[in-house]
């Protein structure tokens, strides 16, 4: 199909023909018609003199590596020729509110014993790009989630970490078991030394009071992760 194009080359949505447009689309065939750029389309509703709303779409997703990348979004971030302050707020919006559908979701499913699962719920909850996060889910006997906390933000030094705080976290909240979990902004989601002997140390803490640490993931970029539990088998 030939499109319309604006005078720098550049083709319109309002030019399509109705049918391929991403809005009626989405409200003719369903949203699992849309691709990821169609979807952010969407909501960006318009582009700017010189590109439409999908090419906009298609420069943000390119520019943060895709909907994975998008999650950990900041305003900042977001701040580009067609994207102003009431657009970026719909944007975020609707990445939050994808994180709390994730967050109430889980309760219903199968007790959190699945390190691809457990992955998949992180990813959507604590992607950031800049520095790494350090927290914890607390479980029930069943390994049903009880609650999240984030424990630190920012490098720390693991050989100086006491596992004091997420195990007092653990006891207040009547936990029979935790997930620890960090991030790798590097995009590399290998542990260190510092990560498996921080980790054996909390789990031996952790027995010590009759408490369970379930796992520990090590989360980076495009959705990868590693379980300490399943190399360090403690």
């Amino acid at each position: 199909m030939k499109k319309e194009t604006t005078p720098g080359g550049r083709w319109r949505i309002c030019d399509l023909p109705v049918n391929e447009r991403p809005r009626e689309r989405l409200l003719k065939l369903g949203s699992e018609a849309l691709s990821d750029m169609e979807l952010v389309a969407v909501l960006l509703r318009t582009g700017h003199r010189g590109a439409s709303a999908v090419e906009v779409a298609r420069l943000l997703l390119d520019d943060q590596g895709g909907l994975g990348g998008l999650l950990g979004a900041t305003p900042p971030m977001l701040r580009r020729k067609g994207l102003g302050p009431a657009k970026a707020a719909g944007v975020l919006a609707a990445l939050e509110l994808a994180r709390r559908l994730a967050r109430e979701e889980i309760p219903e499913r199968d007790p959190l014993s699945r390190p691809a699962e457990i992955a998949h719920y992180l990813h959507l909850r604590y992607r950031v790009r800049d520095q790494e996060v350090m927290g914890a889910l607390f479980l029930d006997v069943r390994n049903r989630l009880l609650g999240e906390r984030e424990l630190y933000r920012g490098t720390l030094d693991r050989s100086a970490a006491e596992p004091r705080e997420v195990l007092k976290e653990c006891l207040l909240r009547g936990a029979a078991g935790f997930i620890l979990f960090h991030t790798h902004p590097s995009g590399d989601p290998t542990p260190s030394s510092e990560d498996a002997e921080f980790t054996l140390r909390v789990a031996k803490a952790a027995k010590t009071l009759g408490l369970r640490l379930v796992d520990h993931l090590v989360l980076a970029g495009a959705g990868r992760w590693i379980s300490l539990k399943e190399r360090l088998a403690w």
